[in-house]
């Protein structure tokens, strides 16, 4: 049994082929990267289009799933495209099919959708057994069309057992109408819609002069036209951004303003940023911390009306509040105002390029002058083959006595078809020598000869003939239209322009997003009334600001009720420290007001505290002569001067902590101060707190108390101005206690 193992692994050995990994990696990376950039995440130039949006589309198609038909079940079109063309997660393709029925992301979707598709809000479509769908008639007419003509390639599918188009024959620059957004590796593409209209001038301006200077394409294409409206205010960048295939357009929200009740002004927002959908309820999030913070006090409401119709949201200012400013903080502190990274990089011919607009186009044309010239040729050839058969349909049926004997004297097929294309009649038994002298001077065409071996006897009915001389009077005509169009540039180039401006005719709607050049957003400075507030945190770590005169009144119970209370002035800074080493500052300002009983918010919310941190000490306007005392659980204690805080950083080091050393105590300590440290054994050392070296906030501190393997920190204080500290819920005198000297094991207490 051994050897036989032994065996078994030399043969696995012989197979073993030694492979550098940096190479190996490399490699594979390289295969991986190319494949999601090619077959996965960024669109072709010529349809717009990323695979998976290609293949439903074809998968809808094949399905009967027309405009004018029954929608199916969004599951039935997922796992059409998932088992035939697609072999990857059925989450994302239903995503993708989501995503081509909204029409707050397209101006013209790709898919019908019947049933719950989402909202501009944000909310989730139904699963795909409960919504149906169906093509939409601009996907038939535009990406679609002509797919039975040959006009586009077809490659075997992921098992060679169906066959799916290497690109849509779109009559239309796709990309542009419908825009997309994709993650490749190493690289991103994301493109805005444009108005169907403005795109379809573009590009028939261009089939008219080739060599047009890219400049003049702006006097076509404004800017993008986005499907949530908005307005563009960078309208002199964008010829630049075009050029370049990159840069950033700013896009605001439309606003606007009409009476409230009571004299108030509400402020109604019609149209947001493409940028902002799904982020409804965001916005209204960050509008309520904006009035909790004092930013935005004249809000005293917000609501949200948005619905089928459209977007609206009302936001409520009080009698007499500058309405300017408030919008002007919409725009700027809650994103009313945003940035699209426009980034247009697509696949030409399977490899990726930063694309100018000029590019994009050109290449559309190009596409599309292919796909219409393979159209007419492949349409020529039907016609063509289409009058042969009806020429010969029309001779047959002038001598169709002689055709009659000729079958009924062969016997077999090949026999007659063989006298029908070359007029021998060896071995066929006519009835009459003139059938036969007929017969020897027939000389059809192979497919004339098929065609009348196929005929049916009906032809010969006399309405028949005539449809039949009608037929090829109408296949002469198009075989000389379809010739002239492709030997003539002119003729071609008219006929492209006509169903370009067909198409918009029936697919153009109105501009939605306006393009203009706006001055950037200036906020005023609002004088802030300078007063001392009381800051607030109680043993759960909610904090609030209370005035001055609420804290007089409840004086007592503050200090009872609450872990940590400061003092400061409304435009100052609180200062928390944490067991992990950290210092966070908190502007006063960020703090909401309120009464003694409300409960405050989680400092988490107005600091950059996590919900792993332990806040240990609270202070307010540190003077710059005071010192802090820092002591760590392995027994490590250093003072810093208060100056070393003072930073416009929201978060600093407060000290440097070994990987498994945390803050125990954090504290305001005076020189001369005595300083008092207990382990989990009762070890007790006390010094002066001069004897804790004055350092740097990035600096270790020194030895405090040495502790033994299984012994710990418990206990860190200094005492208060009556040489007191409070320890077990007990007050003790500092002179009773009899510990030991810094940088010893202490004494027992």
């Amino acid at each position: 049994m051994a050897k036989k193992k032994q065996i078994i692994s030399e043969e696995i050995i012989e197979d073993i082929v030694p492979t550098d990994f940096c190479d190996e990696m490399s490699s594979s990376f390289i295969d991986y990267a190319v494949s999601v950039i090619t077959d996965r995440a960024l669109p072709d130039v010529r349809d717009g289009l990323k695979p998976v949006h290609r293949r439903i589309l074809w998968a809808m198609k094949n399905l009967g799933l027309s405009s004018t038909g029954d929608y199916k079940k969004s599951a039935r079109v997922v796992g059409e495209t998932m088992g035939k063309y697609h072999p990857h997660g059925d989450a994302s393709i239903y995503d993708a099919m989501v995503h081509m029925a909204q029409n707050w992301c397209y101006n013209h979707p790709l898919v019908d959708g019947h049933g719950n598709f989402g909202s501009v809000e944000g909310d989730d479509a139904a699963a795909s057994r409960y919504t149906e769908a169906r093509l939409s008639a601009i996907s038939e007419d535009v990406l679609l069309a002509d797919l039975d003509k040959d006009v586009v390639d077809f490659v075997p599918n992921f098992d060679n057992k169906e066959k799916e188009p290497t690109v849509l024959p779109a009559c239309v620059p796709n990309i542009l109408i419908s825009g997309t957004d994709g993650i490749a590796v190493g690289m991103a593409c994301k493109m805005p819609t444009h108005n169907l209209g403005e795109v379809i001038d573009a590009a028939v301006a261009l089939i008219e002069k080739p060599k047009m200077k890219e400049d003049e394409l702006f006097s076509y294409i404004q800017g993008p036209d986005f499907a949530t409206g908005g307005t563009v205010v960078n309208k002199s960048e964008l010829p630049e951004i075009y050029k370049n295939g990159s840069g950033r357009i700013r896009v605001r929200a439309n606003v606007k303003t009409e009476k409230g009740e009571k004299g108030k002004i509400n402020i109604v927002v019609t149209e947001i940023p493409y940028t902002m959908i799904g982020s409804i309820d965001k916005f209204m999030d960050t509008v309520a911390d904006l009035v909790r913070s004092k930013v935005m006090p004249d809000v005293v409401d917000i609501k949200n009306f948005s619905g089928k119709d459209g977007v609206c949201i009302v936001v409520e200012l009080r009698k007499g509040a500058d309405v300017e400013q408030n919008i002007n903080l919409l725009y700027k502190k809650a994103k009313l105002e945003d940035t699209f990274g426009y980034n247009a990089v697509l696949l030409s011919g399977g490899v990726p390029y930063q694309m100018s607009l000029f590019r994009i186009l050109t290449e559309f044309v190009e596409f599309y002058r292919e796909t219409v010239t393979r159209k007419y040729k492949n349409l020529l050839a039907r016609e063509k083959k289409a009058a042969e058969v009806r020429e010969g349909l029309i001779t047959a049926v002038d001598c169709i006595d002689a055709i009659i004997e000729v079958f009924r004297g062969s016997t077999v097929v090949p026999m007659a078809k063989k006298c029908l294309m070359k007029g021998i009649t060896d071995g066929i038994k006519f009835k009459t020598k003139k059938c036969e002298k007929i017969a020897q001077g027939f000389h059809f065409t192979e497919i004339q000869a098929d065609a009348i071996l196929d005929m049916k006897l009906q032809k010969l009915i006399g309405l028949e003939m005539t449809t039949l001389v009608k037929e090829l009077e109408k296949c002469k005509k198009n075989i000389e239209l379809y010739s002239g169009l492709l030997s003539s540039k002119t003729k071609m180039n008219n006929k492209m322009k006509a169903d370009l401006l067909e198409i918009k005719k029936k697919y153009a709607v109105k501009r939605k997003t306006q393009i203009v050049d706006a001055e950037a957003v200036v906020l005023k400075k609002t004088e802030i009334k300078e007063e001392k507030v009381y800051a607030l945190v109680n043993r759960f770590g909610y904090v609030k600001l209370i005035d001055e005169a609420t804290y007089e009144r409840n004086c007592e119970n503050v200090h009872k009720d609450h872990k940590y209370v400061c003092r400061v002035m409304n435009t100052g800074k609180l200062y928390i420290f944490t067991d992990n080493g950290k210092c966070h500052q908190v502007k006063a300002m960020s703090v909401p007001m309120g009464r003694y009983n409300d409960k405050g918010v989680p400092l988490e919310k107005v600091s950059p505290l996590t919900v792993n941190e332990n806040v240990l000490f609270v202070a307010s306007n540190l003077k710059q002569r005071e010192k802090l005392l820092f002591v760590t659980e392995s027994g490590l204690v250093k003072r810093a001067a208060v100056s070393e805080f003072d930073s416009c950083r929201k978060t600093t080091d407060a000290t440097r902590l070994s990987s498994d050393d945390k803050l125990l105590f954090v504290g305001l300590i005076k020189d001369g101060q005595t300083v008092i440290l207990i382990s989990k054994n009762k070890m007790c050392v006390t010094f002066d707190s001069s004897g804790a070296k004055l350092l740097k906030k990035n600096s270790v501190g020194v030895i405090g108390i040495k502790l033994d393997e299984n012994d710990s920190l418990v206990f860190a204080s200094a005492a208060d101005e009556d040489g007191q500290i409070e320890f077990d819920d007990r007050k003790y005198n500092v002179s009773s206690i009899n510990g030991g000297k810094r940088a010893t094991r202490g004494k027992k207490i």
